[in-house]
């Protein structure tokens, strides 16, 4: 009888979010732990690489969305850092960040003005945008994506929504740059906390002088929508719950969608022949904005606190537990899409959790949504040639996917 041997056991796969390869690309990771530990308990907190896991929690209402400011207050008391009410409260009070009854409140007044028909006036807006990005790109024959259209378009047109004064306009990309440390605490050192107090104090102050002119003259810019913004009850934002809702529309939003559009204009050029059936009908655009959310989503983490105990995938959550709910491996799940490392708008439907699910779905969605759509419909009408085979990736967020450039050449336009 001949005895086999047994081939040696495959070494645990340690989820490592800060190494170069998951930098470079995170999916083989998040395929061989859904694959073997999909619910998995590493570096304090629980991972989840499964759509039906990641969804359950995002939907679940007792997994609090309050975490990352207590992070934020922790860390804080960790270095030694006082004066931190003002950005205490920026967390607390913001939709990213705050469970029901509060939620409920704030999104109620906030949807009042977050509407699809508010949102859709905004093309023109950002066609212009694209319209003088094209303008340069062509005279200098190639453009940056990310420096050139995908970082400054949401910053723009956010601005133009809430009627900015020009000088302000100029500060808002920085001071935003700077702020979304916050998102995520642990990487926090004092002297981000100095920064972070300073800015969000100017930027606070910079807009209660905004709120003061447009309470004085109201138009129909975002900022006024939102002063007269009123329940049924006659409740209304605060002054200062309003300039964290500004706030926040830059911190949780420029990021992302920079993202979003540098990652699907980088999918597009990997992808030619999805770029030529772009250029063939355009009006399949909003099928590549979706397959581009699902393929290489912008926020690829985000977190939860557990507040009971939960059993799931075979593990057993405790009260008072971090959860991690990957949502870039949730949107790789071959369990939901078929064939889910190929880059195929054509598949139909969605499904995808790129923008968060439940109560915390993502508020600018439909923005950003909007705004890749701009962006890829000019880009796809171009024949564009990357200028680099190495591409990098961002290093000064651990949750966000995005690239640090992505420099082409024109070779030819439709």
């Amino acid at each position: 009888m001949t005895v086999q041997a047994s081939e040696p056991a495959r070494p645990r796969l340690r989820f490592n979010p800060f190494s170069t390869e998951f930098r470079r690309d995170p999916y083989p990771m998040y395929r061989e732990l859904r694959e073997t530990r999909p619910v998995h308990k590493t570096l304090g907190m629980w991972v989840l690489t499964r759509h039906a896991d990641v969804k359950a929690v995002l939907h679940d209402r007792t997994f609090s969305a309050g975490l990352i400011p207590q992070l934020v207050t922790e860390q804080a008391r960790r270095l030694g850092q006082a004066e931190v009410d003002r950005i205490d409260r920026l967390g607390k009070k913001s939709l990213v960040f705050t469970d029901n009854p509060d939620h409920a409140r704030l999104r109620g007044l906030v949807n009042r003005v977050f509407t699809a028909q508010a949102i859709a006036e905004l093309r023109p807006v950002a066609t212009e945008f694209v319209d003088r990005c094209r303008a340069r790109a062509h005279a200098a024959g190639g453009l940056d994506v990310i420096a050139d259209l995908a970082a400054p378009l949401p910053v723009s047109v956010l601005c133009e929504w809430m009627a900015l004064p020009a000088d302000l306009r100029e500060q808002v990309g920085p001071w935003t740059h700077d702020i979304r440390f916050l998102l995520e605490p642990g990487l926090m050192q004092a002297a981000d906390f100095d920064r972070v107090r300073t800015v969000v104090a100017e930027f606070a102050a910079a807009l209660t002088g905004v709120l003061a002119a447009r309470r004085a003259q109201p138009g129909g810019d975002l900022i006024s929508r939102l002063l007269a913004a009123r329940t049924a009850g006659g409740d209304a934002l605060s002054e200062e719950e309003l300039v964290f809702v500004c706030i926040m529309c830059f911190v949780a939003g420029n990021e992302t969608t920079k993202s979003l559009i540098g990652n699907g204009a980088l999918a597009l050029l990997r992808h030619p022949e999805q770029a030529r059936a772009l250029r063939r009908t355009p009006g399949s655009v909003k099928a590549v904005v979706t397959e581009a959310l699902r393929y290489d989503s912008p926020l690829q983490l985000t977190k939860r606190l557990a507040t009971r105990e939960v059993e799931l995938g075979g593990q057993t959550i405790r009260a008072g537990d971090q959860v991690l709910v990957c949502l870039g491996a949730a949107n790789r799940d071959p369990e939901v899409f078929a064939r889910p490392d190929e880059f195929d708008p054509v598949r139909g439907g969605s499904g995808h959790l790129a923008f968060g699910h439940g109560m915390h779905g993502c508020l600018g969605g439909q923005l950003a949504e909007l705004l890749a759509e701009t962006a890829f419909a000019w880009l796809s009408k171009l024949d564009l040639e990357p200028l680099t085979g190495e591409f990098e990736w961002q290093e000064h967020s651990f949750i966000v996917r995005g690239l640090k450039n992505l420099p082409v050449a024109i070779r030819s336009a439709a």
